[in-house]
């Protein structure tokens, strides 16, 4: 039997983060890889960002109002907050934490203030980075369609053009990740359902990351 662990430290869980233009299907698709590696005897814990933490929470009631760097520096200081008070305690219980929304999104939606991409980077260099962080593609006139028909659930996502304009600032800031030594796994979501795009993804970390379990069990007795 395997285990999904990363390359430096078989005793550490994984981190996978999981971004995208919004209507991409992320949190479907994040819920049906999460029963997938559970059904394979992993220990799996799901969060999402803005995080649910006091400035995740203030992250997410200010979007409408706060714009611009201001607003950049507010989701960036809860990523990092987010990773200290939820993400590495789960990371080092041996857990996979898969997260909805982390660097590269901080990469994008602030672009639609204008903020400058260097900024943008600037804020977040310092995050740890994903063992694996999944970016969904899609046809913009897709994505546009199943936003029309979800409803839009934010400023950013009402903007006109927003599903060409995001799609375009995920490539570019897919490009920069990956130009940093981020490992960068792109999906097209156009035409998969989710639990196919889940299954790809799964797939790839059994390819990238599995173990023997009693490699594992050695790390945690040495």
């Amino acid at each position: 039997m395997t285990r999904l662990r990363p390359f430096s430290d078989h005793q550490r869980g994984l981190f996978i983060s999981i971004d995208g233009p919004s209507g991409a299907g992320k949190s479907t698709i994040l819920a049906h890889l999460s029963q997938l590696l559970i059904a394979d005897g992993e220990q799996v814990h799901t969060t999402a960002e803005p995080s649910t933490g006091p400035i995740g929470t203030l992250a997410r009631n200010l979007t409408e109002t706060v714009s611009g760097p201001a607003l950049a520096c507010l989701y960036s200081a809860d990523r990092y907050h987010h990773l200290e008070s939820e993400i590495r305690p789960r990371l080092e219980a041996g857990e996979i934490v898969l997260c909805d929304r982390y660097v590269p999104s901080g990469l994008v939606m602030q672009r639609f203030d204008g903020v400058d991409p260097a900024f943008l980077w600037s804020l977040n260099v310092h995050a740890d980075r994903p063992d694996l962080a999944v970016v969904l593609e899609a046809d913009p006139q897709t994505i546009a369609a199943r936003l029309e028909s979800r409803g839009a659930h934010n400023r950013f996502q009402r903007a006109p053009g927003s599903s060409h304009a995001e799609s375009h600032f995920y490539r570019q800031a897919c490009d920069r990740l990956i130009q940093a030594g981020y490992d960068v796994l792109r999906v097209d979501c156009t035409s998969r359902t989710p639990d196919q795009l889940a299954q790809i993804i799964r797939d790839r970390l059994q390819a990238f990351f599995a173990v023997p379990e009693q490699e594992t069990t050695d790390a945690r007795t040495w």
